[in-house]
């Protein structure tokens, strides 16, 4: 089958692991060369090489923390100067901190937007500044179905989401001159990540005094398809918003939660 992202660039922030490995080792796997953005290194090398191996794709690795503006402005420069262009960021990076509102340190309120939509705004905003040169380009933001309706005891976590959907919007008309599209993708709950299988079931069995098997039911019968988002669900979206296909789609915020958000 003919590879719908042969030789294009893309810059994955996040993705020493979890999502954010599942992302760029699908766009390797449909032909691009990724740049494995991370606060971890050593992670982000780790996962760079499994690509490499198993696609033939070059994959290098980056040391990058979103909230700092040198960093992110250097992890672009570092794609163009590997590779001479940029194709393709995906702006992954992001925190969940849960909290009810008055236990909430305010220090760790503004950690969430830092990461989650000022880290967001840079890493647009330097990919825009490489993409110009081309006239052309796709930025991608993973939100989540938080961006789309508030979450209780999460309110940091969802005025970050809120606050990126429209800063996709904005960016979206502020691109369209340059032909750089800007879209987000709003997963629902992964339930079968590292997040939920190492931390989340633990803490919501402990919390309402249920089986971790109870609270993964109690996700399911919320979603109308009966099942969790998986990493495929998120990257098949990733790679048509990537492509051509999606040439006419920009500042859109597209769910793929298994009908529990239609908005």
């Amino acid at each position: 089958m003919e590879k719908s992202l042969m030789d294009r660039v893309a810059v994955i922030t996040g993705a020493a692991q979890g999502l954010g490995a599942a992302i760029s080792r699908r766009l390797a796997d449909e032909g691009a060369h990724v740049v494995i953005a991370d606060i971890n290194l050593e992670g982000a090398r780790h996962t760079a090489q499994a690509i490499e191996a198993g696609t033939g794709r070059q994959a290098i690795a980056v040391e990058a923390d979103v909230t700092q503006e040198d960093q992110v402005a250097a992890m672009m420069d570092n794609a163009v100067e590997t590779f001479g262009h940029l194709d393709i960021c995906v702006s992954n990076a992001g925190v969940l901190i849960a909290e009810a509102i008055e236990d909430f340190a305010a220090a760790r309120w503004r950690f969430v937007i830092e990461v989650n939509l000022f880290g967001y705004f840079l890493v647009a905003k330097h990919a825009a500044r490489v993409m110009r040169r081309r006239q052309s380009g796709s930025i991608i933001q993973i939100n989540s179905k938080s961006g789309k309706k508030g979450s209780y005891k999460n309110s940091a976590y969802a005025a970050s989401k809120f606050g990126g959907i429209g800063l996709t919007q904005s960016l979206a008309l502020e691109l369209a001159e340059d032909n750089i599209r800007v879209n987000a993708i709003c997963p629902g709950n992964l339930l079968d990540s590292p997040l939920w299988q190492d931390s989340l079931y633990a803490q919501y069995a402990k919390k309402w005094g249920i089986t971790e098997e109870d609270v993964r039911q109690k996700y399911v019968e919320q979603v109308p398809m009966r099942r969790g988002c998986t990493y495929q669900d998120v990257t098949n979206a990733v790679v048509f918003l990537a492509s051509e296909q999606a040439s006419y789609i920009t500042g859109q915020a597209i769910n793929v939660t298994g009908g529990q958000e239609m908005r």
